[in-house]
């Protein structure tokens, strides 16, 4: 009887993540934390890996889902020494972007478009309608902030002003992720931080990435003509496969396709 010998392959192994759609919290979000927790645990921990290779195609979307996942990403790259690379298709633009600098280096297609490092709120007015159609909104609180921005009623200078300095806290939570992880690489001849964009080769001379690669032929050239890439993702349950969710993935799907047209982005 013949024995196989469970010895590891010589060939070195990269895990490649897929980090694709909007930002957003929950389980059934695109990209969550909730979500992405087991696949990058196994990603980092399974065949022990040589790299782990991120393939993000995101406009961005909530900022604290997009810290927390850009977290846990580099917590999992400390703890077991392993480097990280960044590959952008379509766009990693605000919290995309945010996600790409959790990685040791970023490489983008000549197309990318990367950037949009600003943080934007919005939102809709309709008191002077309902005042036509003979509505009269009524609102009763304890706390003279608790009605906030209430697009039923006409806007107030001093919320306004609140939700603009809540916009600053949070921009500045931005910068301070790009320029801890980014550093000298970033470019001092103009503001990166106004919510432009930029596609990648642009981005490359700006120091936003650091150059245009394709995943395939870079971790070749990284890591061997023999390099094995072990790919992980979400996958959908049974019952998402069969319809049973149709009206909320096409929720999803419209979501999507929104955010990523701001970037000029068809899908």
């Amino acid at each position: 009887m013949k024995m196989r010998l469970p010895w590891p392959s010589k060939h070195p192994r990269v895990a490649v993540v897929r980090l694709s759609g909007t930002i957003g919290a929950g389980p059934r979000a695109a990209l969550s934390d909730e979500a992405l927790r087991p696949i990058l645990e196994k990603a980092f921990k399974r065949g022990k890996p040589a790299a782990v290779a991120l393939v993000i195609n995101s406009p961005g979307g909530s900022p604290v889902q997009s810290a927390l996942i850009a977290a846990r990403i580099r917590q999992l790259a400390d703890e077991k020494g392993i480097p990280v690379h960044a590959f952008v298709e379509d766009v990693a633009a605000s919290g995309g972007y945010w996600l790409a600098t959790a990685a040791d280096d970023i490489w983008v297609d000549y197309g990318s478009i990367v950037g949009s490092i600003g943080v934007i709120s919005a939102g809709f007015g309709a008191h002077i309608f309902l005042s036509r159609q003979g509505f009269e909104r009524r609102v009763y609180t304890a706390g003279k902030s608790k009605s906030m921005l209430d697009p039923f009623q006409p806007e107030k200078k001093e919320d306004v002003a609140r939700l603009e300095d809540l916009l600053d806290q949070m921009h500045e939570g931005f910068i301070a992720q790009v320029k801890e992880r980014r550093g000298d690489k970033l470019t001092s001849e103009r503001d990166l931080f106004t919510g432009e964009f930029w596609i990648g080769k642009r981005a490359v001379s700006l120091g936003l990435v650091d150059g245009q690669a394709h995943l395939e032929p870079k971790l070749r050239a990284l890591y061997g003509k023999d390099v094995k890439l072990l790919r992980y993702g979400r996958k959908k349950g049974l019952l998402s496969r069969f319809g049973a969710s149709m009206a909320e993935d096409a929720l999803g799907a419209v979501e999507d396709r929104a955010e990523f047209a701001r970037f000029g982005i068809r899908q």
